[in-house]
């Protein structure tokens, strides 16, 4: 038998090292990379003389739904 808190450490690193690489992924490519990424409708940018106020809304929502997607798919059995 595995204990569950061995096995949450290692679900823990496993995705600490993902979004490592993915954000290493997204700085090299960050010109060619995904063209709507950051520039949905419904993303918040304001830009005022001295001050600029950007919200991903519509962004995150579809990156959480594509990331749910993913982690139901893997740990189906």
């Amino acid at each position: 038998m595995s204990d569950p808190l061995q096995h949450m450490a290692k679900l823990l690193i496993v995705s600490g090292i993902i979004i490592a690489v993915l954000g290493v992924l997204l700085l090299l490519f960050r010109n060619s990379g995904i063209p709507f990424l950051g520039k949905l409708p419904g993303d918040i940018f304001i830009q005022r003389k001295n001050f600029t106020f950007y919200f991903p809304v519509a962004t995150s929502i579809l990156l959480s739904i594509i990331l749910s997607l993913i982690f139901y798919f893997v740990s189906r059995k």
